[in-house]
């Protein structure tokens, strides 16, 4: 079958990347833009009167502004960032949801705070649902307004044009995890349920190798893999932590856990194809050891499990996410 690269895979790298700064010897470091967490988009919004009608606020990572009013938001300035915080309107009433928010570290400086929420809306005959949110933070886009809680991925856009090969990703984090042993389910659709075992956070950074078929299908093979379940709380922040990118395949590695490998098919990230559409991509298999990325996905997630399960209250704070080379 006739294939071609996707023409956003021939972007520049450089677009997700700030400055670059000599670390140890025979490598640097690259910052993700917008990576350190110092500015932030504020959107006022009101829902609607048949749920309150109250005034709320909802982040999103990019240069510093502020909106107001229920509108779709597009990101700003060059951000590559998304963020689970949505603007809804489901069955005509505006609802929002934030469970990532600016917070303020020792010294002053600003980072990511993300946080599982239960997001309630309840309207007497029109809508009663209560929802989890883990607050995540990923690169990519989100697409408002959200009308469902149905498919949650067909609502987003996951990973960026890159074609470099990262020896690691950096960051600094704090982690908190609520002493319980209770994670909760509730996703609006069917009645809450309480599952046993507490949930973890998630961070990774996976480099795809992505191509479109003749029918606007896409397709990828996994060229790079670092991705780690967190489990224990934090004694404060970890600075300059690294994960280290495994190129090829990993599943003979010693250390190689089954949450590392292929993204199943009904679990599939989506993407724009090259008419616009949302499709999406289905990992086929693992690359070649030396094969070159065409994007890269990356997330920092206060939950690891299924859509709409955390443990409520699990806590990730993020900042100065950087690529290692």
């Amino acid at each position: 079958m006739k294939v071609r690269l996707l023409n956003a895979a021939l972007i520049s790298a450089l677009t997700i990347i700030t400055t670059t700064a000599p670390a140890a010897e025979a490598q640097h470091v690259e910052n993700i833009k917008f990576g350190d967490f110092s500015n932030w988009v504020t959107r006022h919004i009101k829902e609607s009167g048949v749920i309150g009608g109250n005034q709320k606020t909802i982040y999103e990572i990019g240069p510093n502004a502020t909106i107001n009013g229920a509108s779709a938001y597009t990101p700003t300035g060059g951000s590559p960032w998304a963020t689970s915080n949505v603007y809804a309107k489901v069955m005509g009433i505006t609802k929002t949801s934030n469970a990532v928010f600016p917070d303020t570290r020792d010294g002053g400086n600003r980072c990511a705070k993300l946080t599982t929420v239960m997001e309630h809306c309840k309207a007497i005959g029109l809508i009663n649902i209560d929802v989890v949110v883990a607050g995540t933070i990923f690169l990519g886009r989100m697409f408002e307004p959200i009308k469902s809680t149905s498919n949650p991925m067909s609502k987003m856009e996951m990973g960026v044009p890159f074609t470099k090969r990262p020896k690691a990703l950096r960051f600094d984090y704090k982690l908190t995890i609520p002493n319980t042993n209770q994670r909760t389910y509730s996703s609006g659709l069917s009645k809450q349920k309480t599952l046993q075992g507490h949930d973890n956070a998630e961070i990774f950074l996976l480099l795809q190798r992505r191509w479109e078929d003749e029918k606007g299908n896409l397709h990828a093979k996994r060229v790079g893999t670092a991705r780690q379940l967190y489990s224990k709380s934090t004694n404060g922040w970890v600075n300059k932590h690294e994960m280290t990118i495994s190129y090829g395949d990993i599943t003979g590695k010693p250390w190689y856990k089954k949450y590392m490998g292929l993204i199943a098919k009904d679990k599939s990230y989506y993407a724009r194809n090259s008419k616009g559409k949302l499709v999406p991509v289905i990992e086929e298999g693992w690359d070649d050891a030396n094969a070159t990325p065409t994007h890269m996905l990356m997330m920092f997630s206060a939950g690891s499990g299924e859509p709409y399960v955390g443990t409520l209250g699990l806590t990730l704070w993020v900042d100065n996410v950087a690529l290692v080379y």
